[in-house]
């Protein structure tokens, strides 16, 4: 790795880092930086899913007020992702290589697409909060940790555009007020990508030195997208994600 290619890296993590807390699919930015340092797409994916994990808990720290409020039920669902995670990351190991080389352009295409309509699926969620007290977390139904274990299994496997899957869904089933939905999405996710993770140390390929760059980054960005993540422009926070995901198609494809 030369030092160009360690600054590139880096900047991607605290790009995605800040991205993620804000609205997530940070991943679309470090995958794809990756893939142009040389990282096969399995490795690059391992390896990212491992870097990004600081930058979810970070921005996840940035809401401990409203998490904190009601523990258990938070709890209960990072149980759900963190389940789901566990399959996801083994069916990435598992499938073959080749498998995942045709899949992935077909999964950041389509979370592309949820970055495109991101504002919408906010609004949306903004909508079904009218008229609903706020309130501690609940559980909610099966059916919603169903969900939940769901989005882990696609985290575990790629996870780009997770973070919008995990709004749309919460903001669909819980009473919660915006800070607390974002706290709680960026929690999931965060135990997604760590328990994959954990699953990535133990068996696979991955580049600690790329990972460790990512983190630091994505550590930084986390804290940053927590902060003052509400201040920086949404429309170029995604035009950003969208260009270097198409990039990312195109390295895949061609």
């Amino acid at each position: 790795m030369t030092i160009l290619e360690a600054i590139a890296i880096l900047a991607a993590g605290l790009a995605a880092g800040t991205i993620n807390a804000v609205i997530g699919s940070g991943t679309l930015v470090t995958f794809p930086v990756l893939l142009a340092v040389g990282y096969p797409p399995v490795v690059a994916n391992t390896t990212n899913g491992l870097g990004l994990v600081p930058g979810s808990f970070t921005a996840a720290w940035g809401y401990r007020r409203e998490l904190a409020e009601n523990r258990r039920s938070a709890l209960l669902l990072a149980s759900c992702s963190a389940a789901g995670s566990v399959i996801g990351a083994i069916l990435l190991l598992e499938l073959p290589e080749d498998l995942f080389a045709v899949v992935v352009p077909v999964l950041i295409a389509g979370a592309l697409v949820l970055v495109v309509f991101q504002p919408r699926v906010a609004a949306w969620v903004a909508r079904r909060r009218e008229g609903r007290a706020a309130g501690g977390h609940a559980e909610g139904t099966a059916g919603l940790r169903a969900g939940i274990g769901a989005t882990g299994v696609y985290g575990g496997y790629f996870g780009a555009g997770q973070g919008i899957l995990l709004f749309a869904l919460l903001g669909t089933a819980l009473p919660d007020d915006m800070a607390r939905l974002q706290g709680l999405r960026n929690l999931l996710a965060g135990t997604a990508n760590g328990v994959a993770a954990l699953v990535f140390v133990l068996v696979a390929d991955v580049s600690f030195g790329a990972a460790a760059l990512i983190a630091v980054g994505a550590a930084t960005g986390g804290v940053i997208g927590a902060r003052i993540g509400r201040r920086l422009a949404p429309g170029t926070l995604r035009a950003l994600v969208v260009v270097v995901g198409l990039a990312a198609i195109l390295q895949l494809v061609l």
